[in-house]
């Protein structure tokens, strides 16, 4: 079959996402010090990222080498499980922020651990289950008048898909409003024990308060646009509609390691470590704590 340009860039967005996140975790693999919760979810998300740029790859290469209804259910299912897991796994960081913050006394102990695997143990365990659902017999393979805009997957598939996100997207949306309020409450008691606002507290109040909004916001707009459109898109319209939406999707598992992994000094630092081995810090690294925005 002739190539399809919307094919060859999303071959193209997964081999980038598969670079960037094999590295992250290679990283945090190598470095015995990146244990914490925090990095144990960080690197969730980037192994999940990681599978999603393969599956696109694997995509790709099986459609066009490789034509089998098989195969294309497997493929699709890996995507499936694997977008699953990124976005359950960027909820999980999200409540580890909140609990860091709302919890700050008692956040470092073995009961916090234990909160953050059983949130990865399920989410990674309901995002197979939701793979396993298309070659499991949940597809349109038989029935051409259920398919979705996304074949082989049905219109109740999909809608369960998008269903999930929206209920996601808004718990993410209520946490970090709830992290702006805490972030700006702790900066108004500062300033209460210093009997005045100085500049610098309002800087960093400014600076949290619009990380926290650039990421849900990249969030948003990255994946939006395509869960609304399996809500509403009818399988005659152009794919090419399919296309423009689910691209744009991709490139948030492409700005993930950049926004949760490259700007933390500690694996800033084993990133030096792991590529030049004799790297010696003459400048002290301070770790992000999860709270950090």
């Amino acid at each position: 079959a002739a190539l399809n340009p919307w094919d060859v860039m999303l071959c193209v967005s997964g081999t980038a996402i598969a670079c960037e996140n094999a590295l992250v975790v290679a990283i945090i693999c190598y470095s015995p010090a990146l244990r914490t919760p925090m990095f144990v979810l960080v690197g969730s998300l980037a192994t999940a990222d990681l599978l999603a740029g393969l599956g696109l790859i694997l995509n790709f290469v099986f459609q066009y080498v490789i034509r089998s209804e098989t195969v294309s259910l497997l493929t699709v299912g890996f995507l499936v499980a694997s977008f699953a897991a990124s976005v359950s796994s960027l909820l999980a960081i999200t409540v580890d922020r909140y609990l860091s913050l709302y919890n700050a006394l008692t956040y470092y102990s073995e009961r916090t651990v234990l909160c953050i695997h059983t949130m990865l143990a399920g989410a990674w365990g309901v995002s197979l289950c939701l793979g396993l659902l298309p070659v499991l017999g949940w597809n349109c393979l038989h029935d051409r008048t259920s398919c979705s805009v996304v074949r082989p997957l049905t219109k109740s598939n999909v809608t369960l898909l998008s269903a999930s996100f929206f209920l996601i997207f808004l718990i993410m949306l209520h946490l970090y409003i709830e992290i702006c309020k805490i972030v700006c409450r702790h900066a108004h008691q500062i300033a209460l024990q210093q009997h005045f606002l100085t500049a610098s507290h309002y800087v960093t109040t400014k600076k949290g308060v619009s990380t926290l909004a650039i990421i849900l916001g990249t969030f948003g707009a990255s994946w939006l646009p395509f869960a609304i459109y399996c809500v509403v898109g009818d399988p005659d319209y152009p794919s090419v509609y399919t296309y423009a939406t689910l691209l744009p999707a991709t490139y948030n598992s492409m700005i993930n390691p950049i926004i949760y992994a490259y700007r933390n000094q500690e694996i800033q630092r084993s990133m030096w470590v792991l590529f030049c081995g004799c790297f010696q810090a003459k400048v002290s690294f301070r770790s992000r704590s999860p709270s950090d925005v």
